[in-house]
């Protein structure tokens, strides 16, 4: 039974990212389009944008980039959630630190592993994404690739905008693992007839229902991004690179940061989009680690 672990640990963070991404696949557009204030939605507020992109482009406009999106975020939830439980072993017993600790630091360092293995998959869906009908610089996922490769200093190009990213993904990862580990094991400890179930697997486990599960990944999911966000918004700028006008400005992580601080303020610059994320992220972390642990059920990793 062990000898598959791996992969079966592999497929159920895998399905939990795909789920979880799809479920708020149009936010993430939209979210794209006013970061980097594309200009045939750069009037618009995030609900005149969601209404905006099916007249202009159909409704499979909310969902352009979401192939390239899948193709990235299984290996990339797949990575997180088996890397977070490797660390986790690894820091308990090398390390010695357990407690609530080692759920940040190994959370962290999953969000890491996963940002770098899969992160040029997350450039060319970005650059997709941003494209508007009518005007198509990049025909598919393979033409981005080879553009990007070609025009923009061969594999240096897939990593632009890679240090944000990882700065930003270690407070992401770690406090989502964090909060919900946390929430889980205190809940289960203190009140486990009215929050738990026994394990479909195996009945000497105890779980979280549904919908506390649910509850417990959405308030990951806000206090995460609350802390992380600004570095996102730099990340979207330095990804998007060449295309943007004020690109010169924005080469290093500390320059956007400034840029976008200068130019546009707290709120309106490096909070820009933060209650989209919220409608974003709350549920999408909550399908992530509901389906994560119900796939664990079902495939027998309790």
């Amino acid at each position: 039974r062990r000898d598959f672990y791996w992969l079966r640990s592999f497929i159920a963070g895998g399905v939990a990212g795909c789920c979880a991404k799809t479920t708020t696949a149009p936010l993430d557009r939209v979210k794209i389009l006013l970061q980097a204030h594309n200009h045939h939605y750069k009037h618009l507020g995030v609900f005149s944008t969601l209404c905006a992109v099916p007249k202009k482009e159909g409704y499979l406009g909310l969902y352009k980039g979401n192939g390239a999106m899948m193709i990235r975020i299984f290996p990339y939830g797949a990575i997180q959630f088996m890397a977070f439980d490797q660390y986790k072993k690894v820091i308990k017993k090398q390390l010695g630190i357990s407690g609530h600790v080692h759920r940040l630091v190994a959370g962290s360092m999953a969000g890491i592993t996963a940002v770098i293995c899969t992160y040029p998959l997350d450039m060319v869906r970005v650059r997709l994404a941003f494209q508007v009908k009518g005007e198509h610089k990049y025909m598919g996922i393979i033409h981005a690739f080879k553009m990007i490769y070609m025009k923009e200093g061969g594999f240096s190009g897939f990593y632009r905008g890679l240090m944000p990213t990882v700065v930003g993904m270690a407070p992401y990862a770690g406090f989502s693992f964090f909060t919900f580990g946390t929430l889980k094991s205190i809940g289960l400890a203190q009140a486990p007839n009215l929050l738990g179930r026994p394990s479909l697997d195996n009945p000497d486990v105890l779980v979280l229902k549904t919908h506390i599960n649910l509850l417990c990944g959405g308030i990951a999911g806000a206090i995460a991004q609350t802390i992380s966000y600004p570095l996102d918004v730099t990340r979207r700028r330095m990804q998007l690179g060449a295309i943007l006008p004020d690109s010169e400005k924005c080469l290093t992580m500390v320059q956007t940061l400034k840029y976008v601080y200068q130019q546009h303020g707290v709120r309106r610059g490096l909070y820009r989009g933060l209650s989209l994320n919220y409608i974003r992220c709350i549920p999408s972390q909550a399908v992530a680690f509901t389906t994560y642990e119900l796939m664990k059920q079902f495939l027998h990793l309790n």
